[in-house]
């Protein structure tokens, strides 16, 4: 479809704008990162690195980090596991209520988070009796990272197709031989772009975690929200909200440099 030059022209500019409203307020929190004010006044009155030394000597910062960064790790551990096993389930057997499953496994990544919050705080303290702790963050998040995994591996097992799997049978390897020499390794790239999704989405989880977490249990989007208002913390919680852009960030662009190179190999 070839598009006039008016349209282009509407359509760049919108683009463009769009583009602005998305980064525009992410740049402002970069450069508030090195501003001299401690309320954050615009436009900064000068530039110091003070609120990064500070950032980098919080020990309550850096324990935010590491809990947060626990938290992604052993979600998406979980994810890649329960996620590749549903998606191979669901991909390659045929049995009734399959696409209902199908459903109710992708269903936690669309509903509200404060509704899965709310949900799951009452089937851990009320249901079942269990203490909040880091291990139901750790749960919580598993429930919809374990989305991004599924998608992942559902869609390279649609192009796999089944023909070198049955090879490998009709020339007598067990399952698990054919999926560690056969199945897994054209998954390994739809996995590690599910992993590293997983990662980011549950890293930067805040909604959930608030419902989840136990009172000794601190991410670093819970510090920064309880910090965000503290006298003299705004210019740090910049810093560490441009740490936690930065980290997001990663993840996500290897995993669509991943996602391109797979659709340019014939």
């Amino acid at each position: 479809m070839r598009l006039g030059k008016t349209a282009r022209g509407v359509l760049a500019a919108l683009s463009i704008l769009i583009l602005l409203v998305m980064y525009v307020p992410l740049a402002v929190v970069f450069i508030n990162s090195f501003s001299t004010s401690t309320s954050l006044s615009w436009p900064p009155p000068g530039f110091t690195l003070e609120w990064w030394v500070r950032a980098a000597n919080s020990a309550g910062a850096l324990s935010a980090i590491s809990t947060s960064v626990q938290v992604a790790l052993i979600s998406t551990l979980v994810s890649l596991v329960l996620g590749t096993l549903i998606a191979i389930g669901l991909q390659r057997y045929d049995f009734f209520g399959r696409d209902a499953i199908s459903l109710l496994v992708i269903l936690p990544i669309a509903l509200p988070g404060i509704i899965t919050g709310v949900a799951l705080n009452n089937a851990f303290r009320t249901m079942m009796g269990v203490p909040l702790s880091i291990w139901t963050v750790v749960i919580a998040h598993a429930t919809f990272c374990i989305v991004t995994v599924f998608n992942n591996t559902i869609a390279r097992l649609r192009r796999m197709g089944t023909s070198l799997e049955e090879a490998s049978a009709d020339l007598g390897a067990g399952l698990w031989t054919t999926f560690r020499l056969v199945t897994f390794p054209q998954l390994r790239s739809a996995l590690v772009a599910g992993g590293l999704l997983a990662f980011a989405l549950s890293f930067d989880e805040i909604i959930v975690t608030t419902f989840t977490a136990g009172s000794g249990v601190t991410t670093l989007p819970i510090w920064i929200l309880n910090n965000m208002f503290r006298p003299n913390q705004a210019p740090v919680v910049a810093v560490i909200a441009v740490v936690m852009v930065l980290v997001s960030i990663a993840p996500i662009y290897f995993a669509q440099r991943l996602s391109g190179a797979e659709q340019k190999v014939p």
